[in-house]
């Protein structure tokens, strides 16, 4: 329960979550015990909503909750369930050394595991709840076994080694999660198509497309499966795949698929650096048919497939943005009665932004990967005063600090999709 409403309400304090859980528990045993009056449960769930709508209640604060109380009944209580906040743009579990963690854990061993529960499943909200529930299970395990022994150190490491693979799963799919959120499941299989012809941009549309959209249907039947191993098995099966179609064609996907740990191979693959762009011709755009017609979608993704090749460092975010452009003309222009007029007009505009676009993209994220964050500042600084010659020092500061916190964040492998998706 303290999982479940983490996730849930992440931007919720411990007590309040407390609070809740204590009377959700409470209900549990009241209601699920033998012999419980068969309206146990409505008459305690309606207790529980109206103290959700009372004034001073203690339970986690949504922006939602005013409009949910304004119903009445079961309407009220499925719209009070069905409230959460938007996931953390960025996990802020920070682990404790291991002596801070077993001084926390001797003071008050289950404060010290409610909290951490909180705490941890707040910042991996997008998490399965299956590997939520394994890893935190397992963490607690091993400060409960390691703050008892005659040898803590050695038995931490010991630990950690063990709960390696359950740590990555973890983050991957959280990771993975927070992209199905932040995009959906077309875009997912976007991001997945343009980030691989980033890292190989040798290969074809054909040899990555079905890497993507398995990747996509993988994570979508496993973010809110309730099935033990569900992620696990997918990531698996998929880096398989993935191993099998790309390890022949570059080096780098070669070393990552070396090992035996599919995860880590994931986790490896995913970290890759973009690969320098090759020397390639102008991509051809899609014809209007093509685009208004029954595979306009896929029309769409390859020519963006074909600018991501040739652009290896414009980030995720921003070929998500002009895919989410491409949607807005589809559906704009194939439904209007001079179809090709609208699309040649969006195709002139499109013409003259997207160059620049893209150039400025791959020039802040291709100085990032290249440079020592020092240098890159100093070049950015630079190239700001040039393009703006009549700011001043206060103005420039701002922009600096706005373009490198943007860079740091969004330029790498793994970028945070929610924050660098408002940020772009």
């Amino acid at each position: 329960t303290v999982i479940a409403n983490s996730r849930k309400f992440s931007n919720a304090t411990f007590e309040e979550i407390n609070h809740l859980t204590r009377e959700i528990v409470s209900l549990a045993e009241s209601c699920c015990a033998d012999g419980a009056d068969p309206s146990c449960y409505d008459a305690g769930s309606s207790a529980l909503s109206a103290k959700s709508c009372g004034k001073d209640s203690p339970f986690p604060a949504h922006p939602g909750t005013a409009g949910c109380c304004a119903h009445q009944g079961l309407e009220q209580k499925l719209c009070l369930a069905a409230l959460r906040h938007p996931p953390q743009p960025l996990p802020r579990y920070l682990q404790p050394s291991n002596e801070e963690l077993c001084q926390a854990f001797k003071k008050d061993p289950k404060d010290f595991a409610d909290r951490f529960l909180h705490e941890y499943a707040s910042s991996y909200g997008q998490a399965p709840l299956p590997v939520l529930l394994a890893s935190t299970r397992s963490f607690l395990s091993m400060v409960s076994t390691c703050c008892i022994s005659s040898t803590p150190t050695a038995c931490f490491l010991k630990e950690k080694l063990a709960r390696k693979t359950l740590s990555l799963l973890t983050l991957i799919s959280n990771r993975v999660c927070s992209h199905l959120v932040a995009y959906g499941k077309d875009k997912v299989t976007l991001s997945h198509l343009t980030t691989l012809a980033q890292k190989t941009p040798g290969a074809t549309f054909e040899d990555l497309l079905p890497l993507a959209e398995d990747a996509a249907e993988g994570f979508s039947q496993c973010c809110d499966s309730e099935a033990e191993d569900c992620m696990e098995k997918k990531l698996s099966e998929h880096t398989a795949k993935a191993c099998g179609a790309l390890s022949a064609r570059d080096e780098r996907f070669a070393e990552c698929c070396k090992g035996k740990n599919l995860l880590q191979s994931y986790f490896c693959i995913s970290a890759l650096p973009p690969a320098p762009a090759p020397a390639l011709p102008e991509p051809q755009k899609p014809t209007d048919d093509q685009l208004c017609g029954e595979e306009g979608a896929r029309y769409a993704k390859r020519y963006l497939f074909e600018l991501a090749r040739r652009h290896t460092s414009v980030p995720d975010a921003l070929l998500a943005k002009i895919y989410a452009a491409s949607e807005k003309v589809r559906g704009e222009c194939c439904s209007a009665k001079d179809s090709s007029a609208c699309l040649d007009g969006k195709r002139q505009r499109m013409g003259e932004e997207l160059p620049r676009f893209l150039g400025k993209a791959q020039q802040l994220c291709g100085q990032y990967t290249e440079l020592t964050f020092l240098d890159f500042q100093k070049r950015l600084r630079e190239s700001l005063r040039q393009t703006m010659p009549a700011a001043g020092p206060e103005l420039l500061a701002t922009l600096l600090e706005q373009r490198a916190a943007f860079a740091s964040a969004c330029c790498p492998p793994n970028t945070p999709p929610l924050y660098c998706t408002s940020q772009v």
